[in-house]
């Protein structure tokens, strides 16, 4: 069995992807390095979105081999100039990597990586959806900024249908292409899950919700592209009486959705604000329905996986990245056009409704799940690996 040496170029360590990094380091087949651009989520700090300061609460740097390269960046309105770290061009020299998947094509670090001889493997998130909602001359001097780029990467990890499909309109072969699914930790939720889902009336007493109560839950920023004012403005709508609405998360929305729920006299709507890691949990648990309104520039949506690990029925907009892919209409919840507020209230009460369907859609979330996982991460980039290796097998014939 060949063993192949891995690198990754990370902007940061981030909670969604550490989980990954130490099962791959964990490989037999896999020798790896994670390169981190900024050491951003280590330290306390504050976030511009969230409106507050924290750092992750789950351990970011243990189970594998990592550094942190000197970041020579410097912020600005342009946030190609925030990752200048020119150390990485040493490192790839001296390690002779077999691969280095990059992440993004937005900052000078990567362009460096693309510079030089090490087969490059790209995971970007860009789904096709979004694209046709873009300035045509954003289209236009894209095509020309990624054609070298995506001349140089000798494959393309694509994190679900819709990226696929933006990488296949940019004339990349099927050969080439990749699954690997953008996933979150499915076993430590899972477990959650199981440790607390007999504890809901118990978490439901702790916020004073009665237990009769049908809980829609929001998880994330309370900023423009995640839209919950979307999703306030639908529950009005609906007429059923015995529901709340949790909006898990901050912003500078917050403020917008107090006055709307005090001018409307809205009943049973809870802002519990930001929430780390090991907190979150026993939010999923207390919610029944999960809602993720978004718009323009929510090229996935990873809590809709985290929700999905709880067995929750979903409910997306058509620009949510992911609604391509864990989103099935119909089976383990909706898809409705982005901005229809009426279309969402409508979705919305037939599941207030019918817990039947809540139940049976929930059932689906968890079937669904399971394929978008770090296993099957492991197994498209081992596959990625083999398959440039043979190329060069067959080109030295």
């Amino acid at each position: 069995m060949k063993k192949y040496k891995l690198a990754i170029l990370a902007s940061h360590p981030i909670q969604y992807q550490v989980p990954l990094f130490k099962k791959l380091a964990n490989n037999s087949q896999i020798d790896l390095m994670v390169y981190f651009c900024s050491d951003y989520g280590i330290r306390e700090k504050k976030d511009k979105e969230f409106g507050v300061s924290f750092k992750w609460d789950i351990p970011l740097l243990d189970g594998y081999k990592y550094k942190f390269l000197k970041n020579y960046g410097f912020k600005s309105n342009f946030p190609f100039l925030s990752q200048i770290n020119l150390e990485i061009f040493k490192e790839l020299k001296k390690n002779k990597f077999s691969a280095i998947i990059v992440q993004s094509w937005m900052n000078i670090t990567s362009w460096i990586v693309f510079l030089n001889r090490t087969p490059i493997f790209l995971r970007t998130e860009s789904p096709f959806s979004h694209e046709p909602l873009k300035a045509k001359w954003k289209i236009i001097l894209k095509n020309i900024i990624l054609r070298y780029p995506f001349n140089k990467t000798k494959a393309f990890l694509f994190i679900g249908e819709e990226n696929r499909r933006f990488y296949q309109s940019y004339g990349i072969p099927e050969d080439k292409l990749f699954f690997t699914p953008y996933a979150v930790d499915n076993e430590r939720f899972l477990m959650n899950f199981n440790e607390l889902k007999s504890k809901k009336n118990e978490l439901k007493k702790e916020l004073n919700i009665n237990s009769e109560k049908i809980v829609i839950l929001f998880c994330g920023k309370l900023i423009d592209k995640k839209r919950p004012l979307d999703l306030l403005f639908a529950y009005e709508k609906i007429q059923f009486p015995n529901k709340c609405i949790i909006y898990v998360g901050d912003g500078y929305l917050r403020e917008n959705i107090e006055i709307y729920t005090r001018k409307k006299n809205l009943q049973s709507v809870y802002l519990v604000g930001f929430k780390n890691q090991t907190e979150l949990s026993k939010y999923y648990v207390l919610g029944d329905i999960f809602v993720l309104p978004s718009g323009l520039g929510e090229t996935w949506g990873l809590v809709v996986n985290e929700a999905m690990c709880f067995e929750l029925p979903i409910i997306v907009s058509d620009l949510v990245g992911c609604s391509s892919d864990i989103l099935k209409h119909g089976q383990n919840g909706y898809i409705f056009p982005f901005g229809d507020i009426d279309k969402l209230a409508f979705y919305l009460e037939d599941l207030v409704i019918s817990k039947e369907k809540r139940e049976k859609y929930g059932e689906r979330s968890i079937d669904i799940i399971q394929n978008y996982s770090y296993e099957k991460d492991i197994e498209g980039i081992i596959n990625a690996l083999e398959y440039i290796s043979n190329d060069k097998l067959f080109k030295n014939q």
